[in-house]
């Protein structure tokens, strides 16, 4: 009786074996992008260059602020849907049980008591840890809530496919996008390793309609019979800065954020600036630092360092750093907690702010929201907080690198081989 049951067991890692080998398979990278670009980032024309070439619209007038950490951004947040008067479009992926949550599922049901319109969206996966009661609460008080791509037995795909989009726009008027999401590791102001180091942008002016439509395509996605409500004509000027709001969709074939990244990479001239946690390469992503070396242009990457909620992914994307710094990319890891900031900044000009990581995943798989932003200042306010972070950062020395124990190179080269799908 014990071989049978032996055969099975054999059989079962068999096929799990060809079914991972084939979504390894499938996740590569089926075309390696090659693009150059043109006009320099300081090009006054690059902006309209760029949005013709992804496809979408462009606004002027938008003003952004930076909030760092959950110390500045809660309250923000929790202030702007205390003020709602007339609707509040929120999304996250994560919402999980803890003060945080309890903070904006109170904040939200008493919008929802005064009249305002609350449409939530949350993913599936990310958020499979929220209190049940909260979730309860909030629908009891008229919060319509959305559960983005939920898994079945016959669709285990779906948990591949992600929204990881962090959105929150309230009466149309003020936005707010980054890597924030709702639970307690983003309290205080990354001053303990258990308090996390990120930063959301709070938007104003023409472009946080866009950023409104970007919601509704997954609250559409979400299921049942929706009536999208976005404003039909863009809203008042709040600033100087040029603004294009992408977002991706695996399911929908839509890859114009990963075509942005390329596009301003291309058009670096002098510096580029990259921070994002999980940080993977792919061939695409690759050819474009390394021709903007070519160019001259100083790459600056900082990424977490040891502490991270991730360890694998960690691990394939130090496999990654031999070569980034051998083409004279400076690679650094921040020190004193978990860093979860996501910008880019090309020439002190343009910068690309949002929920995606510098990663496959963001790039191929989830969902995501961007923003791309022309605005000297914003891009001073980002340089600034990234030099300050460096501070904090260790920079990677090549040789000493290249002289690490074998098995932990061996490690890394193992996890790489995932990379695609982290």
């Amino acid at each position: 009786m014990r071989i049978p049951k032996v055969r099975n067991v054999l059989l079962a890692i068999v096929i799990v074996a060809i079914v991972l080998g084939l979504g390894l398979v499938i996740a590569q990278d089926q075309e390696t992008l090659r693009v150059r670009t043109p006009l320099a980032a300081e090009d006054p024309r690059f902006p309209d260059y760029l949005a013709r070439l992804v496809g979408r619209p462009i606004t002027s007038g938008d003003s952004y602020m930076p909030l760092r950490n959950g110390g500045e951004a809660f309250p923000a947040m929790l202030r702007a849907i205390d003020e709602a008067a007339t609707r509040i479009s929120f999304e996250s992926y994560i919402f999980s049980e803890g003060e945080v949550s309890k903070r904006f599922t109170r904040a939200l049901i008493n919008a929802a008591k005064r009249g305002v319109h609350v449409q939530v969206v949350l993913d599936s996966v990310g958020a499979s840890d929220s209190q049940l009661a909260d979730v309860k609460a909030m629908q009891g008080a008229g919060v319509q809530i959305g559960w983005f791509n939920p898994v079945t037995d016959t669709k285990l795909e779906e948990v591949n496919y992600r929204t990881h989009r962090k959105i929150l726009v309230v009466d149309g008027s003020v936005a707010f996008v980054g890597g924030i999401g709702q639970a307690d590791h983003w309290l205080g102001d990354a001053d303990s390793p258990e308090h996390w180091r990120d930063t959301q942008f709070e938007i104003r002016g023409p472009t946080v309609d866009n950023i409104e439509a970007g919601f509704h395509e997954n609250w559409i996605e979400t299921g049942g019979i929706v009536e999208p409500m976005v404003a039909p004509k863009a809203g008042a000027p709040a600033g100087d800065a040029r603004s294009i709001v992408i977002w991706s969709s695996a399911e929908a074939g839509s890859n114009a954020l990963k075509l942005a990244y390329l596009l301003t990479i291309g058009a670096a001239r002098k510096t580029l600036d990259i921070q994002s946690p999980y940080l993977i390469t792919d061939e695409s992503t690759q050819w474009s630092l390394y021709e903007a070396r070519k160019r001259g242009v100083r790459i600056r990457m900082l990424t977490e360092g040891d502490l991270t909620d991730a360890k694998p992914v960690k691990f394939a994307g130090r496999s990654q750093y031999e070569s980034l710094m051998a083409h004279g990319i400076d690679v650094y890891e921040f020190q004193p907690t978990m860093m979860h900031v996501k910008a880019m900044v090309a020439d002190g000009v343009v910068s690309i702010v949002g929920s995606a990581n510098f990663d496959n995943r963001s790039l191929e798989l989830n969902d995501e929201l961007n923003v791309i932003v022309a605005s000297r200042d914003l891009a001073s306010r980002i340089a600034k907080d990234f030099d300050n972070d460096l501070r904090r950062s260790t920079k990677l020395d090549l040789e000493e690198w290249r002289s690490r124990p074998l098995h932990i190179r061996g490690r890394e080269k193992l996890w790489s081989y995932f990379g695609e799908v982290f």
